[in-house]
């Protein structure tokens, strides 16, 4: 029996901090066909509260140091202005969402992330998605929007990258749907060459991925998001895109598109 489609969606900060930019991404976002999940980022939006509240961000390689305080602002931020405004906004265009965080119905459980080279402090790194409870979500006709914080089962909450988050996901339902997952950024796609914004790489299969990786031929902040694409891609993730906001309603701009 051929799987019904779904779509994955992952927004970041330059969308969210931009309410022009967010209010036009929900509305196409909203006209999506079938059932559909979205995921949300807010690390700017932390960042700038954290500076008003007097707490230090700390910043490793791009990952945030999740302290007992930044937890609380993060949790604040994602969990609870930015997941709100995202929802309202989507409601406005008729679209049914609810959302969430990985402790709501235990959807999502991570563990802390072990102190190796570098001690993140809460940062949980994801260990199970109930993809049956999303389902279920789905089937009443709810679109869930996740945000970047988890949960251990034992009551401690987690920041957590929402790329990651969107892959783990993405993965759990492909068990029961066909999916696509949508990296949205400001950007049209990877880029070859990050002075020239045309220099979109439409096609990173994994042998791709592997030489542009160990040539550092693109910039350390992508690297990342492309691991969560081909780990998405080896379990159960039909097609992976990295796209600009306008994708969402025309699949035929230039983009970057991910295969094994």
């Amino acid at each position: 029996m051929k799987k019904q489609k779904l779509l994955v969606a992952k927004i970041g900060g330059n969308i969210i901090e931009d309410k022009n930019a967010l209010e036009s991404f929900l509305k196409d976002f909203s006209k999506a066909k079938g059932p559909k999940i979205l995921i949300h980022g807010g690390g700017k939006s932390a960042t700038k509260l954290a500076s008003r509240l007097g707490v230090k961000t700390e910043m490793i390689d791009g990952r945030r140091i999740t302290s007992a305080d930044n937890l609380e602002i993060v949790v604040m931020t994602y969990a609870g202005l930015l997941n709100k405004t995202i929802v309202s906004g989507l409601q406005k265009y008729n679209c049914n969402a609810l959302g969430l965080t990985g402790a709501d119905a235990n959807v999502i459980v991570a563990d802390k992330r072990p102190a190796q080279f570098v001690d993140y402090g809460y940062v949980g790194d994801v260990t199970n998605v109930s993809g049956k409870t999303i389902k279920g979500f789905l089937e009443l006709g709810i679109t869930p929007v996740f945000c970047a914080v988890t949960h251990d089962k034992n009551g401690q909450l987690f920041n957590t990258n929402a790329d990651t988050i969107a892959s783990e996901v993405a993965s759990a339902m492909g068990t029961h749907y066909e999916v696509s997952l949508f990296y949205c950024f400001e950007l049209q796609g990877v880029l070859e060459n990050i002075d020239d914004k045309e220099s979109v790489i439409e096609c990173i299969d994994l042998e791709r991925y592997t030489e542009l990786r160990d040539t550092e031929a693109i910039s350390d902040g992508m690297l990342p998001k492309l691991k969560n694409c081909f780990d998405a891609l080896q379990k159960n993730v039909r097609k992976v895109h990295i796209a600009n906001a306008d994708f969402i309603k025309d699949n035929t701009i230039k983009h970057t598109t991910l295969s094994l």
